[in-house]
């Protein structure tokens, strides 16, 4: 108990400090992670990590964690509205293509044509189609949680260009964790890989066919046991996390997946449940990012991870702010609406962290490459806010004559 005191402590310590920087409240809880881990606090004398943070101590702590990044991504899910995103505009969807699309194509790239940077850091089936697959969704994933954050506290919130980011980042949301199941390996829980794809779509499917609507019918019902509906989105969070999980597919998807399922009124989440989730998510969060640092380990990385870093941050960099722009002036953006759409689409944060952390437990990434990419995530996350102060939006809400875009349904609380 005095760990998760501790944890807490640090976290909302940094996290303040964070914003007080300009940041967005998760550097400072990534940075939770890195103080914690074997990076800083494990370079001190007498082993304080290990003491802080026993063997005995971490299964229990990740299974929290654990919790933590379900609850989070039913959240996720849950603001996504799937209405909008059928209806978003041609501007909306040819910068979401585009924004994915070429930071994927870049990364697999990256894989194919240079393979000795990534065996020189300790990766071994680097010609595996789970690792091609999963470099190319590491290095093009925007964490839209994150963006919005910076968008509501950045003031640019209603201007055309935070409304197409924002239903931009819905779309690669639900695009990017789709390609990252696809990277799971072959084989889980004895059943080949075509069952696993079977019975994922069956899953799928199912939920969406019968247990939405049904869910939909008996919280409606007259005299409904469930005039709250926060037990029952709790239920079908853990339980779809509990389904993927023995699929072979990491908690997190199901965690998502029961997002998208659960009803909403009007289209909209009921704001009993988005605020339980969303609380219960940010208390346990910094747990996640914990047990993250103590798989990380800045200081032992060596030269070829560096240049390594260098490489995939020129990729996802790149990849994301020169497509996001081109896209946006070609549909007629101003140049300074699609600098600020690029900029934001370069945001990873958590959601970054929840895919390596996917990754890793998977086995399809190793300890100095997931270090590297956490790196790259630290870095893009903490240069979103500076780009938008250089380029100082005016703040224009977007008027009836703009093209209309949609936006994805992200609850900005």
């Amino acid at each position: 108990m005095g760990d998760i005191a501790i944890i807490l402590l640090v976290s909302s310590l940094l996290g303040g400090l964070a914003t007080r920087f300009g940041q967005p409240v998760v550097i400072g809880q990534i940075l939770t992670g890195v103080a914690l881990g074997p990076t800083l606090l494990g370079r001190l004398p007498g082993d304080l990590t290990g003491r802080l943070f026993p063997q005995e101590v971490l299964p229990y702590l990740s299974v929290l964690a654990q919790v933590a990044i379900v609850t989070f991504m039913f959240v996720v899910g849950y603001e996504l509205n799937l209405g909008s995103l059928r209806m978003s505009s041609r501007t909306t969807l040819s910068v979401a293509a585009a924004a994915l699309l070429v930071p994927m194509g870049l990364g697999a790239g990256a894989v194919l044509l240079m393979p000795s940077a990534f065996t020189s850091v300790g990766e071994h089936d680097v010609d595996s189609r789970s690792f091609v697959l999963f470099m190319a969704v590491a290095v093009s994933i925007t964490a839209l949680p994150v963006l919005a954050a910076i968008v509501r506290e950045s003031g640019i919130a209603g201007t055309r260009a935070s409304v197409i980011a924002l239903s931009a980042a819905g779309v690669m949301d639900v695009a990017a964790w789709t390609a990252l199941a696809a990277a799971m390996p072959g084989e889980s829980h004895g059943l080949p890989a075509w069952q696993t794809v079977l019975l994922t779509a069956g899953l799928v499917l199912g939920g969406g066919l019968i247990v939405r609507p049904l869910l939909r019918w008996w919280i409606h019902r007259p005299g409904s046991m469930f005039t709250h509906q926060l037990p029952m989105a709790i239920v079908l969070a853990m339980g779809c996390a509990w389904a993927t999980s023995e699929l072979g597919l990491h908690a997190v998807f199901g965690g998502f997946l029961a997002g998208l399922l659960m009803p909403r009124r009007d289209g909209v989440p009921d704001l009993d449940v988005l605020r339980a989730m969303e609380g219960a998510a940010g208390l346990l969060l910094p747990l996640f990012f914990v047990v993250t640092g103590l798989s990380l380990n800045v200081g032992a990385i060596g030269r070829s991870s560096v240049l390594l870093l260098c490489l995939i941050l020129l990729i996802s960099v790149a990849g994301k702010l020169v497509p996001g722009y081109l896209a946006s002036r070609l549909n007629g953006l101003d140049r300074r609406e699609s600098a600020t759409i690029a900029a934001l689409l370069n945001t990873r944060g958590l959601t970054e962290l929840i895919a390596l952390n996917v990754g890793l437990s998977a086995g399809i990434i190793h300890g100095r490459l997931f270090t590297v990419l956490v790196l790259m995530a630290l870095i893009t996350t903490a240069t979103a806010s500076p780009l938008l102060t250089l380029l100082a939006l005016p703040r224009r809400p977007a008027s009836a004559s703009d093209e209309a875009v949609p936006s994805a349904g992200l609850n900005e609380t």
